[in-house]
């Protein structure tokens, strides 16, 4: 039987540890936040120790929001990976640049442990739903040993090379476009206000519409509830969308609409909505031009 430790238990970590537990597998979990970590072991996650258990584990999925909380993670002073087995694999979920990727799966081959570049997407309720789509580089070894997790919490697995660092370009590429159709579905959706178009009609019409994309039939309901909860929250694009331009810097490629979009997230977040679903930006839109969104 796969033994799983996921570590952080975040909106999509908590989501993946609980699709891990709920296809039989056994499951740790960790965060800083103790009580999320207690929530998930009382509802069936491994309750021994980080100490006693991390020999044992055959699969670490790191769930965290960065790149520096990765490599604290896996090599910090209780850094996970020289605690593991040989042949264990780690499989890194957060969005990094691809050389960061590559510079991991290096040091971890130097301890004899395996390392899936491994992003994921499709939000909070397609992890709990063990239904997240992954985009993962890394040895065939390291696809074989995280298999059995990989089916558990993910629909579609798309493997896009048996190196690390092609994970995270495409995870890039997919960042690049889902934080611009957050920005321009804001924009299109207040826009469409000044013109007299409600909020819900504009849902209902451009949903059905070659204007529609995925972002803006799931984003645009949480404008029109007035509902802020942060499923995926605003200072989430000043990192991600912040790295494809560091890419694109480091190529010499020109990214003008990405740059714009970051622009509005910045903002959003000067106006103290960073915490907020990024949803949230369309209050800047609103701002600027004096409307008023629906409220919850």
């Amino acid at each position: 039987m796969t033994t799983v430790a996921v570590f952080g238990l975040g909106s999509m970590g908590y989501g993946i540890a609980s699709s891990s537990r709920s296809a039989g597998l056994p499951t740790a979990g960790f965060d800083l936040n103790a009580g999320q970590a207690e929530k998930f072991r009382q509802s069936g996650g491994l309750d021994q120790p980080l100490e006693q258990l991390a020999p044992t584990l055959d699969v670490v999925i790191v769930v965290v929001l960065n790149a520096a909380q990765t490599e604290s993670v896996l090599f910090g002073d209780a850094g996970i990976v020289q605690q593991l087995k040989p042949g264990a694999v780690v499989v890194a979920c957060a969005t990094v640049p691809p050389e960061f990727a590559r510079d991991m799966a290096q040091r971890c081959g130097e301890h004899d442990v395996h390392y899936l570049d491994a992003p994921i997407s499709g939000g909070s309720v397609k992890a709990a739903s063990g239904q997240l789509s992954i985009m993962a580089s890394g040895s065939r070894d390291a696809f074989d040993q995280a298999r059995p997790a990989l089916d558990a919490i993910a629909e579609t697995v798309f493997e896009l090379g048996d190196e690390a660092g092609a994970g995270s370009a495409m995870k890039a590429v997919n960042q690049l476009l889902a934080g611009v159709h957050i920005a321009t579905m804001a924009e299109a959706l207040t826009f469409g206000m000044t013109q007299g178009v409600e909020p819900a009609k504009f849902l209902e019409v451009i949903s059905q519409c070659a204007g529609s994309s995925w972002m803006l039939e799931n984003r645009a309901p949480h404008i029109i509830d007035g509902d802020y909860t942060p499923h995926s929250a605003v200072n989430i694009w000043l990192k991600d969308l912040g790295i494809v331009l560091d890419i694109a810097k480091a190529s010499k490629f020109s990214a003008p609409v990405t740059a714009a979009a970051l622009q509005q997230f910045i903002a959003a977040a000067g106006q103290g909505l960073g915490g907020e679903d990024d949803a949230a930006v369309a209050k800047v839109y609103a701002a600027n031009a004096g409307l008023e969104l629906p409220k919850k």
